[in-house]
């Protein structure tokens, strides 16, 4: 079960694509916050979404939003993603503990050992506003995620 809107998220700190100490609650009152899982690292539709992200960076990292972009996959392997297809926001990855923080967030697939597709809209204070979970193999709409973007501004 992911988390409810109107509550708290869990705060985490993981490791970026370059080994940096990424911490969602460095955000609070500064930015809102796209927390958003993906399955797998060069996989065809997750590599497809991050690249329909990068090319939309202006709406999704900007002064007012910062985008963090979840897998288990290893730090390594984010860097290589990252480097293969321009990815330069953060590729965060929940590796060990295997899953700890798409645990705390609903997310995790225990049987693949991955993460669904979970994008969670987080206000400045820190709490959901928004939040919608995809099975694996079903894309996300960034469409939506722009729109409750958009709601946080009115």
């Amino acid at each position: 079960m992911s988390l409810a809107v109107g509550s708290t998220v869990p705060d985490f700190t993981l490791k970026d694509q370059h080994g940096q100490d990424t911490v969602l609650s460095a955000y609070v009152g500064h930015k809102a916050v796209v927390v958003l899982f993906y399955p797998y690292a060069f996989s065809r539709v997750c590599t497809s979404e991050l690249r329909q992200l990068r090319d939309a960076m202006p709406q999704f990292q900007n002064d007012e939003v910062q985008l963090l972009a979840i897998s288990c996959d290893h730090m390594f392997s984010l860097r290589a993603f990252a480097e293969a297809d321009g990815l330069d926001y953060p590729l965060l990855s929940d590796f060990w503990p295997h899953g700890e923080v798409a645990r705390a967030y609903g997310v995790f697939n225990a049987e693949r050992g991955c993460a669904l597709r979970g994008t969670f809209v987080v206000d400045r204070g820190g709490v959901l506003r928004w939040a919608v979970v995809n099975a694996i193999p079903d894309a996300r709409d960034l469409d939506d995620c722009r729109r409750a973007l958009d709601g946080l501004a009115a």
